[in-house]
């Protein structure tokens, strides 16, 4: 019978198994960021994505009517509102995941996936107008939000609304760049609370990014990193400093099949880590920003 490995052999072996299974995780991220039929965005699944954020922000518009509580996590079973309340209390962001359903079924986004978050981070010493003009500075979002905004800029401002134009980078082995126009309304409930709603109306992948040879990739055909975004916040000044919470919901591609197991976490968390970044920025921008104690 053959005598078993030695220690030497079984490194070698392990450090074998180890070249593959990163040779292959990298293999299957270019396999993702490919270009590929399966990467166009469907008319239906464009149409299906409306409906879910249409649902979505039906169920927005009752909560806001309702008035109380007005914060998703003052509306958390106990214990898991203690829970969360101390998390706030000590920095943290409070982040879950979401799905809108319609008659009790999930809404099918053929060849596509919908990442639905809500997230809430509260800013000691913050008041609403101080959150709100540092909201409304989009002029400067690519110096507060380093690396994930590379530039950004107003176009137009009308009163309570906004339309703007950012590019957004995600370097996660590999990079990405999304260049969009988006629109953004505003409203004051009162001298505590407010409320926004951004949604694109424009979505570009960046080729190239920062190369002589840099362009647009064609709307929904690209290699459908994010193909819809929207954003709902809710700000409440409460408690001596400001609650900031957003509910995003974006569109990207499906994993192609055969590929989930590699890379599906890793797509479906990147929208959640964008959103705990943005809120956690945010928040150091704020305390940074408030006035100094007598």
């Amino acid at each position: 019978m053959p005598g078993r490995p030695d220690a030497g052999q079984l490194m070698r072996f392990s450090q074998l198994h180890f070249r593959r299974a990163v040779t292959a995780s990298v293999a299957t991220l270019v396999a993702l960021a490919a270009p590929a039929n399966a990467a166009d965005l469907q008319v239906r699944t464009a149409q299906n994505y409306e409906r879910y954020v249409a649902l979505t922000q039906a169920q927005i518009d009752v909560e806001l009517a309702q008035g109380n509580p007005y914060l998703w996590v003052e509306r958390l079973p106990e214990p898991r509102r203690s829970e969360a309340e101390s998390q706030l209390r000590n920095g943290q962001v409070v982040i879950e995941h979401l799905e809108t359903l319609e008659n009790g079924k999930p809404i099918p986004v053929p060849g596509a996936m919908i990442h639905h978050w809500i997230a809430t981070i509260f800013v000691p010493g913050a008041t609403l107008a101080q959150t709100l003009a540092f909201m409304q500075d989009y002029d400067h979002n690519a110096d507060y939000f380093q690396p994930d905004i590379v530039s950004s800029k107003i176009l137009k401002h009308e009163g309570d609304d906004y339309f703007v134009q950012q590019r957004f980078y995600k370097k996660k082995i590999l990079t990405t760049v999304m260049e969009t126009d988006q629109q953004v309304h505003y409203h004051v409930v009162d001298g505590a609370r407010a409320w926004s709603r951004s949604r694109d109306t424009r979505v570009q992948q960046v080729d190239n990014w920062g190369r002589p040879d840099e362009r647009l990739e064609p709307e929904g055909h690209d290699k459908g990193f994010v193909w819809k975004l929207n954003a709902f916040w809710r700000f409440e000044e409460k408690n001596g400093g400001t609650y900031l919470e957003c509910m995003a919901i974006s569109l990207s591609r499906d994993i192609p099949i055969g590929l989930g197991w590699m890379v599906g976490s890793l797509v479906a968390n990147l929208s959640k880590e964008s959103l705990a970044f943005t809120l956690t920025t945010s928040r150091t921008e704020l305390v940074k920003k408030r006035p100094a104690s007598n």
